[in-house]
């Protein structure tokens, strides 16, 4: 419209650029939701003061060197390095730092604000002051955002508030469907379920819908503050962590029934025949899917609770259930001490061990089953019902009350019983107590986990309370206390351990390259300066070396290159000599997709410059084929333009090829729009490529030719300015990960305790901010394996599946660092008897630590030096093994003496199980970097 409708135009006065219009609602496109609008307007009105400040500023400098000191040259100098080089050089920093889409889209449009004031309008070549020109773009960077944002609030609006009611509807579900399958697999001894494709449709659901909750929380955000209701968004971030802590609860539930899992493989790879099948559900234990799953009400709320009392169902003639039914009935798995041994399976194997633990504590499993229906079943009735009302009721935080009592109880009691059976106090070899005490770790790690989560589900309901009280009354009624700006700084400070403002609303940094080690040259020369006698000169020189470490950093090394790049290419604007032909090729267009295509690393550059020379051929195309069939006509090519945009909308938002979408575009209105405005007369050099008679081809060549050449100068700029190869920093970055993992590891989580003990304080092994550190890390490597994939290598292609099992295993590891975590602040402070059981195991988690470490070493040095490790990893098993004997020690002999119930082994559960997903985990990573870099032989070591 601001091309087409004369009175749209004129208010832009006589330009042949208001084509810029139509290009900024490419890049602001309205299919976003209005919390993200708002979030859009603010990163606009940021980058419009920021290309305003440096118009003005570049007027100024060359008004004051050129007219006051007649020295324009210089200040053209100055408004090069200053201005075009280092503002522009800030922009490409602030882009790659904050790694937003809006960020980047913003990035992208004040970079076109400032090119076109300092490389096309002519006021600072000129060194004359023209408001005019800034004025006029400023106009129709305004008008494009106020376009966009008017069509997503007025035409089928979308709110981030309804998307995230209706996330958390989702991933409630999935969450219990989560929670039932694996919880039957757990009973019934059977992998089965959780390889079928609705466990696994279950997961990428969750994992979907969680990132999508994720999104819609911060851009609701900005729809609560505007709207005053900060309170209840604080509440929503509340529920969506709380969702996120019973996701990782879920995870501890995996991990145990994981390990029940291997242990049975064990059997079957050792041809010993287990007691039962693991292909059938044991005996006695009952299918979760026995009982309906559906909506809860208050009175089936009760009938879950009876359904706890029940005898299990059996698979039976009709003729057995009229003899039980005739008979009194007993327990099942009622026993005593005196309980006949002959009816118990002989301890020969793993299934053998884990037939016994189930039969004695059948009770529990029963109370167990009965706890995760209820809980699936709250699950399913919860947040919100198909009218966005919250549907928290009382019946639900009492039932799972009463269910997580009985659950307790029930475990309780069996385990005392179990462990006072005199068969398991038999002396056995050590590999069999290892086992019995893997599969009490197993077990009991699950018990845990399925009460952790049915305690962080009764803070679910709390935080739902507040919520619908909030939602329904709002008590303090709306507030708009985020315009107080001078009580930031206090905010900031009682915010600073929020886990709702650190993990949620905080922009992160993912995408940023991961650090580096010290070098072997700056520890070298710090360690001579440490110890060697000191020149003044020798001094000066260290702390200027020193000083100049802020350089030497990746980030500032980009943003520099960036600078120099784009000054070089906008060097010819400022020379009489090659402007004329700066301006005829549309070299500040050139210069736009030379800041577009500029990326950290040679992978991202070419892919984005791949995909920007792809939508450049194919706009150029259509540009060429609307102008020939509308002939100029302003209907055809509004409609045909509106035909365009669906297209490319489509490529953007439902593709997701943002670069390839947005330069189709943005080079269709570079050609066609502009050829109307020539056609038309309006503009200031109406011969310029045909005049009233626009010659297209020879617009689309000049445009085509100026996108192309600022994609492959910045393809030369990255590979030829301090390069930085995705491939060399993934390597880098996977060597440093598990160097630190290592040396984590190598503190023994569990000596924390007995430390803090010492101290009369709680010592954590990992904190909160170092944990977090980690995700982000490994987040920025699985970037790396993206961008890594792009990159030619005359060595060959990336071998991209090794890399992605390889990071994979780190993430699992990375979790069970997490699960051993939350399970030690859970308790920060040891009871004295399991202090006493941390004392007794010492020196073999001391070793088990020593061996995890050395493994993490290994892997980190045959990763970074790209070479092949001598033979197979030494294995963790046997040492692991002689913790859990020594744990079944202590049960056996000084449990009873020291006072311990099974809650002081919870921690040890733990640690067996995490210790056991990072030696499977390091075993899985060192075959894929034998994959990589092969075996260690003779011929690799040949003396020359």
């Amino acid at each position: 419209m601001a091309t087409f409708v004369p009175a749209i135009a004129a208010l832009l006065g006589q330009q042949d650029g208001k084509h810029m219009v139509a290009t900024v609602t490419v890049y602001y496109h309205p299919a976003r939701s209005i919390g993200s609008m708002f979030e859009a307007s603010i990163c606009a009105a940021a980058a419009f003061l920021y290309a305003v400040f440096i118009s003005f500023s570049s007027m100024g400098v060359s008004i004051f060197f050129g007219k006051t000191l007649n020295l324009i040259v210089l200040g053209h100098i100055l408004v090069l390095i200053l201005f075009c080089g280092a503002g522009l050089g800030l922009v490409g920093w602030i882009k790659q730092r904050l790694s937003h889409p809006l960020v980047n889209i913003s990035c992208s449009l004040t970079s076109l604000a400032i090119i076109t004031i300092l490389t096309k309008e002519g006021a600072v070549q000129a060194a004359k002051f023209s408001d005019d020109k800034v004025t006029q773009v400023m106009i129709m960077i305004l008008m494009g955002v106020a376009a966009t944002t008017a069509v997503s609030v007025i035409i089928s609006p979308v709110s981030a508030r309804k998307g995230l009611h209706s996330d958390l509807v989702k991933v409630t579900d999935s969450v219990g469907d989560l929670l039932t399958m694996i919880t039957q697999a757990f009973l019934t001894g059977s992998e089965k379920g959780l390889h079928q494709q609705s466990y696994s449709s279950a997961m990428d659901d969750y994992k979907k819908v969680f990132t999508s909750m994720t999104k819609n929380l911060k851009e609701a955000k900005y729809e609560h503050y505007v709207l005053g209701t900060e309170k209840e968004y604080h509440l929503e971030a509340k529920t969506v962590n709380c969702m996120q802590r019973m996701g990782q609860n879920i995870g501890g539930l995996r991990s145990a029934a994981t390990t029940q899992f291997l242990l049975l493989a064990q059997s079957t790879a050792t041809g010993e025949q287990p007691y039962y099948s693991i292909k059938s559900p044991r005996k006695g234990i009952p299918s979760l899917d026995s009982t309906p799953i559906g909506g809860l009400s208050p009175v089936e709320s009760h009938a879950v609770l009876e359904s706890i009392d029940e005898a299990p169902e059996d698979e039976a003639s009709e003729s057995s259930e009229q003899t039980r039914a005739n008979t009194p009935r007993t327990p099942r798995y009622a026993f005593s001490d005196e309980t006949d041994d002959s009816s118990l399976p002989s301890v020969n194997c793993p299934p053998d061990i884990f037939e016994r633990f189930i039969m004695q504590l059948g009770p529990s499993m029963i109370a167990q089953k009965s706890l995760a229906i209820t809980m699936q079943k709250i699950l399913d009735a919860l947040p919100y019902d198909s009218e966005g009302c919250i549907t928290v009721d009382a019946h639900f935080a009492f039932s799972l009350d009463e269910a997580i009592k009985l659950y307790s109880k029930s475990r309780k009691e069996a385990l005392e019983l179990l462990y006072k059976n005199k068969t398991l106090k038999q002396s056995r070899p050590l590999d069999i107590e290892a086992d019995f005490e893997e599969v009490a770790a197993s077990c009991g790690f699950f018990s845990f986990s399925l009460l952790d989560f049915a305690n962080e589900m009764k803070t679910y309901l709390e935080i739902l309370d507040d919520l619908k009280l909030e939602v329904e009354e709002r008590p303090s009624g709306r507030t708009w206390t985020w315009l107080k700006f001078w009580q930031y700084s206090s905010k900031a400070k009682r915010s600073r351990g929020d886990p709702e403002q650190d993990n949620l609303i905080d922009v992160n940094d993912e995408t940023a390259l991961p650090g580096t080690v010290t070098s072997p040259t700056e520890r070298k020369a710090e360690f001579e300066y440490n110890n060697n006698n000191k020149t003044m000169a020798q001094t000066y020189r260290y702390r200027l070396w020193r000083a100049l470490a802020f350089f030497r950093r990746d980030d500032i090394k980009f943003a520099i290159k960036v600078g120099v790049g784009a000054a070089l290419y906008a060097l010819p604007s400022f020379l009489a000599s090659t402007r004329p032909f700066y301006q005829r090729w549309r070299g500040e267009w050139g210069l736009l997709s030379y800041m577009l295509v500029c990326a950290m690393t040679l992978g991202a550059s070419n892919t984005t410059g791949l995909s920007r020379f792809l939508g450049t051929c194919i706009g150029a195309v259509c540009a060429i084929a609307s102008w020939t069939v509308s002939q100029g006509n302003a209907y055809l090519l509004a409609f045909i333009g509106w035909l365009m945009s669906l297209w490319t909308a489509y490529i953007i938002v439902a593709q997701g090829k943002g670069p390839m979408g947005r330069f189709i575009m943005l080079t269709y209105n570079l050609s066609a729009l502009y050829a109307y405005s020539l056609s038309v007369k309006d503009t200031e050099e109406d011969d310029d490529e045909g005049g009233i008679d626009p010659i297209i081809t020879e617009i689309v060549l000049h445009r085509v030719v100026a996108v192309l050449s600022g994609c492959l100068w910045g393809l030369i700029v990255t590979r030829l300015i301090w390069p930085i190869s995705a491939r060399g920093k993934l390597k880098d970055g996977l060597s440093i990960l598990w160097l630190r993992m290592g040396l984590i590891w190598k503190r023994d989580p569990l000596d924390s305790l007995l430390e803090g003990e010492s101290r009369n304080v709680p010592n954590a092994y990992m904190d909160l901010r170092e944990e977090f550190d980690l995700q982000r890390f490994l987040a920025r490597l699985e970037n790396l394996r993206g961008a890594a994939a792009s990159e030619m290598d005359l060595r060959g292609p990336f071998p991209e599946g090794a890399y992605s099992k390889i990071l994979e295993s780190t993430r699992a590891m990375l979790d069970a660092f997490h699960a051993m975590n939350v399970t030690i602040l859970k308790n920060p402070r040891a009871s004295k008897a399991r202090l006493e059981i941390l004392r007794y195991t010492a020196s073999e988690r001391a070793s088990l630590c020593s061996r995890i470490s050395h493994l993490f070493q290994v892997l980190a040095s045959s990763m970074k030096l790209e070479f092949p490790m001598n033979g197979a990893l030494p294995s963790i098993d046997h040492t692991r093994d002689r913790l859990l004997a020594k744990m079944f020690h202590f049960r056996k002999e000084h449990k009873d003496k020291v006072g311990a119930v099974d809650e002081d082994f919870e921690l040890l559960y733990a640690y067996a199980l995490v210790t056991g997903q990072l030696s499977k985990g390091i075993r899985d990573m060192g075959v894929e970097i034998e994959k990589l870099f092969g075996v260690l032989n003779e011929d690799l070591l040949k003396l020359q």
